[in-house]
């Protein structure tokens, strides 16, 4: 109720007092009246309007759950044992060796061949015509 009779009071002071531009003598005079009454209506209408209430936000504690303590370990070692590489590849002709212990010399494959045949057996002379 206060405030529609605060409007209604404002609205005639603004029309009370407002000159008319017709009766208005210079050109500054109207710019200065123009000028007044928008600075006086500002002001009314600003008192009238209702501003923001800004509060401050309220603090929320969160309690978060204890939970256990997580200790890690270090996993078993993981022993894979795969079948041995076979270190003499036979071949008819020859055979290739692995050598070489890997750490202090470095592995290499070597090729042996095999021994030449026996020299064939002499054959019987010939007989005698």
């Amino acid at each position: 109720m206060r405030r529609l009779i605060a409007l209604v009071v404002a609205v005639a002071l603004m029309v009370g007092l407002a000159a008319p531009a017709a009766h208005a003598g210079s050109t500054a005079a109207h710019v200065a009246l123009g000028l007044a009454s928008f600075a006086v209506f500002g002001h009314l209408v600003g008192a009238l309007a209702t501003r923001p209430v800004y509060a401050h936000p309220v603090p929320v504690i969160v309690h978060r759950p204890a939970y256990p303590r997580v200790v890690y370990t270090q996993p078993a070692p993981v022993v894979v044992r795969s079948a041995p590489t076979p270190s003499v590849v036979h071949y008819p002709h020859g055979r290739y060796e692995l050598r070489g212990d890997g750490v202090a010399t470095a592995y290499h494959w070597v090729w042996i061949p095999n021994p030449p045949p026996p020299p064939a057996a002499p054959s019987p002379p010939a007989p005698l015509p």
